[in-house]
């Protein structure tokens, strides 16, 4: 499911893209965020497509080994712990993701050179290594290489590039759909005969947030803004990245519309977002600047938190 970590990165952005294209369509900025959302849906399922393509790759090539014209008892009996993984079958035959795979035209057709770059890298790793050598194979074993294979492309850049090749709205969203995807494969059992697929949501008032916090930070974003200039006057104007001013706006906006979000989930999230996406010395910026601007805005009642443990 879609985090409220990645709701709010999507909210930034869109606020970001608006604003740098001096745009007055509020509508259409709307729909843009809503789409960019609806997209990183849509990249859950397209990793979790990738290692049955990369399967299918694997057999294709023991296929091909074995019409060599002098083929070695290697080539006429490949190890197939890979190609026959249960939980890879379990993902490429279940009806679950088969039907969202083709209700969303997820493919890797025209990108397959990274399927072949990902299993070239794959057959190199230790955790392949160790799994095809292991004396016996069990469900929990096929499940930890599965989770081993997409923890690994956490850092892969060729995949990530390729990614942002597909789609410009999936920019930065491979970790979060990685995570997905292992947070899936992790609660399979032996027993399942589908895939449990994770909703797009943790909660049905998830998308209501990410629309209403988008509009209230663009609304309120000048008012906001004043806030924001009254706690940096000591500071180079020049030196202040645009990127910080609009978070603290975001977050300013978040705090004076939520009611049961605690200032703290709230602070925390925004600062972990601007060590991110900002400068190297922007957390400690937001967070000093922030924590000015809870203390005035408690103060004069505009934060009003209920419930225990939100203050």
């Amino acid at each position: 499911m879609l985090s409220r970590r990645l709701l709010r990165v999507k909210v930034a952005k869109n606020l970001y893209a608006h604003l740098k294209s001096d745009s007055t369509n509020l509508k259409a900025s709307e729909k843009n965020l809503i789409a960019s959302i609806d997209k990183a849906y849509d990249l859950y399922f397209q990793m979790m497509s990738l290692i049955v393509e990369v399967a299918r790759y694997a057999e294709s090539r023991q296929e091909l080994a074995k019409q060599k014209k002098l083929p070695t008892y290697e080539d006429l009996n490949p190890n197939r712990r890979f190609v026959d993984n249960a939980v890879v079958n379990l993902l490429a035959n279940g009806e679950s993701v088969s039907d969202e795979i083709a209700k969303r035209k997820i493919s890797w057709a025209n990108h397959y050179d990274i399927v072949k770059d990902i299993y070239n890298r794959m057959i190199e790793a230790d955790y392949y290594k160790t799994y095809m050598n292991a004396s016996i194979s069990t469900f929990t074993d096929d499940k930890k290489f599965v989770e081993a294979f997409y923890t690994s492309l956490e850092e892969d850049e060729a995949l990530a590039d390729v990614i942002d090749d597909m789609s410009l709205l999936w920019n930065d969203d491979l970790s979060f759909a990685l995570y997905m995807v292992i947070r899936t494969v992790s609660g399979l059992k032996q027993s399942h005969d589908d895939i449990k697929i994770l909703p797009q949501f943790k909660s049905e008032d998830d998308l209501e947030f990410a629309r209403t916090l988008f509009i209230k930070s663009l609304v309120q974003y000048e008012d906001n803004q004043e806030i924001v200039d009254k706690y940096t006057q000591n500071w180079d104007v020049e030196r202040i990245a645009f990127m910080d001013n609009l978070i603290i706006s975001i977050a300013i906006a978040e705090l004076t519309t939520f009611d049961s979000i605690p200032v703290k989930v709230t602070l925390d999230e925004w600062i972990d977002i601007a060590k991110y996406y900002s400068s190297p010395t922007s957390a400690n910026f937001v967070n000093g600047v922030l924590d000015k601007v809870v203390s005035e805005l408690t103060a004069d009642g505009r934060i009003k938190k209920f419930g225990r443990g939100l203050l």
